[in-house]
Parts: C-alpha cells; structure tokens; sequence
C-alpha cells in the first residue's frame, strides 16, 4: 500500500504532438527521425500509403506531497507521453516518461533537473524509478533472498532527491510504454547513435516546454543506461545547439565493452573480473581476510591484476611454467576455486564459470548480477547456471509495484503492456566511432571530450563490490584511460551488485553520496 502523502489532485489532458529540429552527426539541427525513417517515409509517400492514424499524446497529472530528506514536499508528478517527430513534422515515437517537478518553491529556473533513465537496452527506467530516485519505492529482502509473491512492500522513499531536485524517467522505445508511430519503426530507435538521438531530443523537448533551459542539468543512467548517458554527451554538447550538462551519475558503469566481453583473443574481461571474483569469495567464506577490511583487501587483488595476472595473460605461450603455476596459485587463492580448475582453464576463468563453480560443493550457483543471491539449478554440474538468481530474486516485486503504482497513483490508464526488458536488444546496431573505432563499442571518449569543452562537468561512478555484470574494476581502468580527467570524478562503493539500491544499507550510502555530489561536495 502506498503512504506518501494522499492524491490531492488528479486531471487527464491531451496535448498536442511537438515538432522538433534535428542535429546530426555534425550537430547543427536536432531532430529525432533517423536517416532509416526518413526514406522510408518519402517511399511510403511514393507508393501512395497513407501513414497509421495517430492519437495525441496522453498526459496524466497529479499532486502529492511527502517527506524527502526531512523536508516535507508538495510536487506535481506528470506520466505521459511525449510526441518526436521527423523533419516533416510527422510523429514517429510516442516516450513515456514520468516528470517529479516541486511545486512550494518561488523560483525553479535554477532547481537542478535529473534526466533518469535504465540500461538493457531494452529495460524501462522501473528500477532506479522505484528503487533510488522516486517518491517511492518497492522494499524487497536486503539479505540477497527471493521476493517471493504479492503483495510487495511499496512505501515511502524519504530518500529520494525531490527536495533538492526535479526528476524525468525516461522509458526509451520499445521500453515501458514508449513505441514507435506513424511511420517510424523500432529499428529506427535501437542502436547506440539512434538511441542517444532520440533521448537528446526528448531532453530538448523537455526543456522547451517546461521552460528549464537554465537549470542545471544532470544525467543518470544504470547499466546500459550509463552507456546511453556517454553517448548522449556527444548528441547533447556536440555543435552549436550545445545542452551543456552539469554531470553524470553512472549506477554499474559500463562504456568500453571490450572490458567485459569474453570473446578469443581479447583478455582485458579476465582482468576486469578477478577483483569482484575475490569480492563474492570472501562474502561466501571461500576465502578468510582475516583482520583486513574488504577494501584493503582488493587493494591487494588489484596490484596482483595489474601486474603479475596482467604480464601472464599477455605473455601467453613465453610464460615460464613455474611463473604459470605461481600466478595459478595466486588466482586460486584470491578467487576461492581450485588451482586444478584455474590451470585447466589456462588462467582465463569468465564470470559465468565462476559464478557455476565458486559454491558448485554446497550445490548452488551465485548471481551475475550480484553474487550475494545464491539459486539452485536443474544441473549441478553444468557449466551456467539456469537462471539468474539476482535478477529472479527482485523482478516480480518490481513489475508489481511499477504497473500497481502508475495505475493506482498516478492514474496511468494505458492498457497495453508496460515493457520492464524487452527483446530490442536483439537488434541493437553499433555506430562506427572514427578515430576511436574498434570492434568493440566504447563511448568513453565523449566523457574525456565533454570535460575539456565544459569546465564545470563532472562524473559520479558508483559500483557494487559483488556485481558480476558490470565489475568495479573495469569502471576504474575505462576512467583512467580516454582522455578523462579523473580529478573530476567522484568513484563510490557499495556491499552489493549491480542494483546496490536493493541492499539496505548500500542504498542509503548511495544516496548520501549522490546528495553530496549534487552539493559539489
């Protein structure tokens, strides 16, 4: 049941669909329409169809007020769609978004604003929506255990920043509500450019119409969403229609793939994940620290990574055998396995052996997205687990509370179905990055790019010791390489995975943490 302050009031209006410029590469004129949608419109056009009939956006407002970071708040929240459309003027996309705009201050032209969104691709923005920056959230186990079944826990967030800053979820296309229209089709927005054009555009469109274009501006992005949020640097700072944004908060940063995909040839993920390996295994008692605090512990396991593990890897077949079964020992007791299995595996254990092998004697497997969450699978001797325990420990309470709250709270009356992950992954197309080119996608450059065109930029990274999917390591070596200043970033760390934010504790440092580098501290 939700506690936050009582609906005051509650209206339904329909606008109608905004029209918008377009910047392309060279970033002279923004607009949302791909070059795709564009031909595909002029050839529709052509063979005389008519495009699908489409309906105005739908906008759902109400007013609330609650407690946030002890003071007591009055805000409007807006859940709706807005409209972007090609250089014609036609609608092509259709973004819902959910808009927290507090409404007992004077003066909001300089309130900073929060553009909010998840990773995927192909996730809604549910999860940092209901699990940190929201009015409210949904409470599920602290301890690593399974949700279970409804009724959830879906209560008041006091932590959220709504005291100190307004909020816009952004559910990209073919994500919560958010679709294509009229002549725009789905591929159109599915790829890392495509994406980040679309989101600038619907900033843009924000911006305009709420009237923000001096407010400070920050972006936060989990996942994928914090690639999403580098490559919006290039669409939104790049040429003369220049949105300068004030800072990052990457949640599980990932924005040099190449970090963290196992593929022949490439051995930089091996050196991403040794350090979280060590992490999960002193969590589950594989291996004793004794005395020393985690932190100084993984101290350690970095200089071993970055120096002996890091030579053995690239020596390859010139490693001396005795150096080889040194370094075996050593991987064997930082990450809790049998030096047997590091050896047999030529020093290369990926994430998804480890998390099979790691308590494979208690017949479980650990999670990818946090290795606290534990599950049992079908096989016990396989070589991946069935399912993600992490991901299957929290799901089913958060697509409950995201549908229940829209619905009974903010008066969504959408009947079609809110995509929390949908498939579009799938057909995600990578962009060629000229000079930074390579085989794998890397947007990290924009960031290095972004800081020396805007003094005042800066970069909060916060990383979970026990994620699996998006390690901590490979955040510090992407930020210490293409051309960052790291002076001005701020890296955090948390006792949990990759949504630290469902861990108690974690979710409260956090959001300290981003309180302090809202306040420039």
């Amino acid at each position: 049941m939700f506690t936050t302050g009582g609906r005051l009031s509650q209206t339904a209006r329909k606008t109608p669909g905004k029209t918008g410029r377009k910047t392309g590469r060279k970033a002279v004129l923004m607009t949302v329409a791909l070059m795709t949608a564009m031909a595909a419109s002029a050839a529709d056009k052509k063979a005389g169809k008519t495009a699908p009939p489409v309906e105005p956006p739908v906008l759902h407002e109400t007013a609330h007020s609650g407690v946030f970071g002890g003071t007591r708040v009055r805000y409007r929240a807006i859940a709706g769609e807005t409209h972007l459309s090609d250089k014609t003027g036609a609608p092509v996309a259709a973004i819902f978004s959910t808009t927290y705009l507090r409404t007992d201050v004077q003066d909001t032209s300089e309130r900073p604003v929060f553009f909010i969104f998840n990773g995927g691709p192909g996730s809604s923005s549910l999860w940092l929506h209901l699990g940190v920056y929201g009015p409210v959230r949904v409470a599920v186990p602290s301890n690593a255990e399974d949700d279970g079944a409804a009724p959830f826990r879906i209560i008041d967030n006091p932590a959220s920043i709504l005291d100190v800053a307004d909020m816009v979820f952004i559910d990209p296309v073919g994500t919560g509500y958010s679709r294509a229209i009229g002549t725009g089709k789905g591929k159109d927005f599915w790829g890392v450019e495509k994406d980040a054009r679309s989101i600038a555009e619907f900033i843009r469109l924000w911006l305009v119409k709420h009237q923000r274009w001096n407010s400070p501006k920050y972006l936060s992005g989990e996942s994928y969403g914090t690639t999403r949020a580098a490559a919006l640097m290039k669409e939104l700072q790049g040429g003369w229609t220049d949105i300068a944004i004030n800072g990052l908060v990457l949640i599980s940063s990932i924005l040099d793939f190449q970090t963290a995909r196992y593929q022949p040839g490439n051995d930089t993920p091996y050196l991403s994940y040794l350090p979280t390996m060590a992490a999960a295994a002193v969590h589950h008692g594989k291996v004793d620290i004794g005395d020393h605090s985690l932190q100084d512990y993984l101290a350690e396991v970095r200089v071993f990574t970055l120096g002996d593990y890091a030579s053995a890897l690239l020596q390859g077949n010139r490693l001396d055998p005795a150096e080889f079964d040194r370094v075996a020992a050593r991987m064997s007791a930082y990450t809790g396995l049998r030096k047997s299995y590091v050896v047999n595996a030529n020093l290369r254990v990926s994430n998804m052996r480890f998390m099979k092998e790691l308590l494979r004697d208690e017949g479980v497997s650990v999670g990818r997205l946090d290795a606290r969450y534990k599950g049992r699978d079908y096989d016990g001797v396989g070589e991946r687990f069935d399912a993600d325990p992490s991901a299957y420990g929290i799901d089913a309470a958060y697509t409950a509370a995201i549908n229940h709250y829209l619905q009974s709270r903010l008066g969504v009356d959408i009947t079609r179905r809110y995509e929390v992950l949908s498939g579009v992954g799938r057909h995600w197309t990578a962009p060629e990055y000229g000079r930074y080119s390579s085989g794998y996608v890397n947007v990290a450059p924009h960031i290095g790019r972004a800081m020396r065109e805007n003094s005042d930029f800066r970069v909060m990274v916060a990383s979970g010791y026990y994620d699996l999917a998006t390690p901590f390591f490979a955040s510090e070596n992407t930020f210490n390489a293409n051309g960052i200043d790291t002076g001005r970033v701020t890296f955090t760390y948390y006792p949990a995975g990759h949504m630290m934010y469902v861990h108690e504790p974690s979710l409260e440092a956090l959001v300290r943490d981003i309180r302090a580098f809202i306040a420039g501290r």
